[in-house]
């Protein structure tokens, strides 16, 4: 288990997560194997699995290579799931995102208009493998506008110019319907890394949150002058009065106290008391071997500056 999305109904959490099998062997090849898995729990810490949510396509189709993280919104009377996916003919190196819909966010059905959202090159990188490994395009966070009702996504992507390790942004894209898609520039532009993955934006006190993970070879050199660490896994937040920005920066890292082991893809969790609760994905021990599994919620509090205090 790595990469992890939940929606709420009720009383229930339902945690979407991304899976490959242990019997692979190397830990690096379940990018390639990857499912969507689904549990659900009233307490953040016990779950039941259910059965999983998508798999792949058939061969020859737009994700026949693997079905990779995604955002759950209900909207327009039912659930609606944006998916990222890969083929296997492109060797997975190009990304798109993909719609499904369900009734009860058991039974999940891919829309026929698939992919609904491409990458545009007006603002954004193309496949150069010069730059790059790989096409970004994914990691789809949803959420309302607050204001005309429509859904907004943001996506990790890079940006079509500047120093190739420094091109990481997050894309911006705007929907009446989750099917016709207006893509425009990013909301976090070119800076400190290569990547920027798995955003989520949240309103806690009064403040916009802008959380996202960055893997070891997403830091960039200039990040490198800046803080004079040496990278690891990591995940970042920034803070905003607007939901579309400008966000504060530079980036700070979240950080759960008392636990130094590589924590990803973490999340802000509304708990169902009117408070929020931080989970994560553990992806390896203090010696880097692989784990892969989700922590138990950590409380969250807000500073007097408005940054997130996880743990504290």
């Amino acid at each position: 288990v790595w990469d992890f999305w939940l929606a709420h109904d009720g009383a229930d959490h339902h945690l979407f997560f991304l899976q490959a099998p242990r019997a692979l062997g190397d830990p690096d090849l379940r990018h390639r194997h990857a499912t969507i898995g689904h549990a659900v729990s009233t307490d953040l810490v016990d779950w039941d699995v259910l059965p999983d949510a998508l798999a792949p396509g058939p061969p020859g189709s737009w994700d026949g290579d693997a079905t990779w993280t995604g955002s759950v919104l209900h909207h327009g009377g039912r659930w609606n799931m944006l998916y990222t996916g890969t083929c296997r003919e492109e060797q997975g190196l190009i990304q798109r995102i993909g719609l499904a819909t369900s009734d009860d966010l058991v039974h999940w059905r891919k829309h026929e208009a698939n992919p609904v959202l491409e990458v545009d090159a007006r603002w954004y990188e193309l496949l150069d493998r010069h730059a790059w490994f790989n096409q970004a395009w994914r990691d789809p966070w949803l959420f309302h506008d607050p204001v005309t009702g429509d859904v907004h996504a943001l996506i990790t992507a890079r940006s079509a110019g500047g120093p190739p390790d420094g091109r990481g942004v997050v894309a911006h894209a705007c929907s009446p319907d989750l099917v016709r898609w207006e893509v425009g520039p990013p909301i976090v532009g070119p800076g400190e890394f290569g990547e920027i993955e798995v955003p989520q934006l949240v309103s806690v006190g009064n403040r916009w949150h802008l959380l996202f993970s960055v893997p070891p070879v997403g830091h960039g050199e200039r990040w490198r002058r800046r803080t004079g660490r040496s990278p690891r896994p990591t995940v970042y937040q920034l803070t905003g009065d607007d939901p579309l920005g400008p966000f504060n920066g530079p980036a700070e890292p979240v950080a759960v106290s008392d636990r130094d082991e590589a924590l990803y893809a973490g999340k802000l969790v509304a708990d169902g008391t009117g408070g929020w609760v931080y989970l994560a994905a553990r992806l390896s021990e203090r010696d880097g071997s692989f784990v892969g599994e989700l922590i138990d919620p950590v409380a969250v509090t807000v500073d007097p500056a408005g940054r997130l205090v996880i743990g504290a």
